[in-house]
């Protein structure tokens, strides 16, 4: 199980459709890879994924120093390798910059780490269930007309979504953001929960307003309504509405996640995967929610989160945005309404070792 090789490599996946996301002009997804291999000859492999380039060749460069750490250390001892990497980049840290480098190192530890004992990772964290409800979360961007809204509505309605997610925050008056919740539920009828993303838009007062006006026409979550630095109006919108709110996502430590759960400013706990530093630390505030009865959702990277949400007690949906599906051979698949733990040892995906190459930067 001990670790005899790592490499890193760059990606850029281009886009059929390049969209508008926090307005940037997206093209392509980047993704920082990390490839662990031991001396039996059991590769694992994990990444983070940008939406543009900007300090990705940083955050390579730093994963690829931390990689000589983990020579010689067990893949069945991913806290210790955590740790590891962790005091060794502490200057720059904790968050940011080194939580980026040390996730993808981080995933592929845990990816080799279950395909050398032919277990799921999912079985590995705690093995709760198979499957969990899923939710479509790509193409609902704010340049879309809601025309052009509503025919992506009805996509994912046919692709077996029963919940999606729009982005709103770029309306002058709630009844503008009302009318895109409108165009979805005309184009994919009552079955369906449809949640908003105001990623970070509003002010405390306007979020309450236009909250109020959503959860009217039946949003059943409001994401990311005012800025994560502003725990208190978060707080303050969380009591005010009705429709669940969630944050987290932007939120790089444990204790900044036990600040925003002691305020009660949010009904569901959202872990990015990079930010956070990889499963490990995942599971950590996880646990951290289940102690204040807090469900927890992913963001992004459903191929992965799949794993680490059916293997605790307080998890809520997937977030599915497949931004790496080109470098796979297959995503896990959607049953139901909900997504299934693929079989197989580690998060059971495998490269597209052409696709690899041609992305390579």
């Amino acid at each position: 199980m001990k670790i005899g090789k790592v490499e890193v490599h760059v990606l850029k996946v281009p886009l059929d459709q390049p969209y508008i996301a926090a307005g940037r002009a997206v093209g392509a997804n980047w993704h920082v890879m990390a490839e662990v291999t031991t001396e039996d000859g059991i590769t694992g492999f994990g990444y983070i994924v940008a939406l543009n380039q900007m300090f990705i060749g940083t955050v390579a460069a730093a994963t690829r120093e931390l990689a000589p750490l983990l020579t010689g250390m067990s893949v069945a001892e991913p806290e210790a390798a955590w740790r590891k990497m962790a005091r060794a980049g502490d200057w720059v840290g904790p968050g940011g910059l080194l939580h980026y480098a040390i996730a993808p190192l981080d995933i592929a530890i845990w990816d080799a780490f279950g395909k050398t004992l032919g277990q799921p990772v999912s079985r590995l964290l705690g093995g709760m269930r198979d499957r969990l409800p899923v939710y479509a979360s790509d193409g609902f961007w704010y340049s879309l007309t809601l025309d052009e809204l509503a025919a992506s509505a009805k996509r994912a309605f046919d692709a077996g979504f029963r919940a999606m997610k729009l982005r709103v925050g770029n309306e002058e008056h709630p009844d503008g953001e009302v009318a895109r919740v409108r165009a979805v539920r005309e184009a994919v009828g009552p079955s369906v929960a449809i949640m908003v993303d105001a990623t970070e838009t509003w002010s405390v007062t306007r979020a309450i307003q236009t909250g109020k006006a959503l959860q009217d026409a039946g949003v059943v979550w409001i994401e990311d309504p005012v800025s994560h630095t502003d725990v208190a109006g978060m707080a303050r919108v969380t009591a005010a509405l009705d429709a669940t709110v969630a944050t987290g996502e932007h939120l790089y430590q444990i204790a900044e996640f036990s600040r925003l759960l002691e305020a009660r400013a949010t009904g569901i706990a959202l872990i990015d995967l990079g930010r956070i530093g990889g499963v490990t630390p995942w599971r950590h505030v996880a646990s951290l929610a289940h102690g204040f009865g807090v469900p927890v959702g992913g963001h992004v990277l459903p191929e992965i989160h799949v794993h680490l949400l059916t293997a605790v007690p307080n998890a809520h949906v997937v977030e599915y945005v497949p931004r790496s599906r080109a470098l796979l051979r297959a995503m896990p698949e959607i049953s139901d309404g909900a997504l299934v733990v693929p079989p197989g040892g580690g998060f059971g995906l495998e490269l597209d070792r052409d696709a690899v190459r041609r992305f390579a930067v």
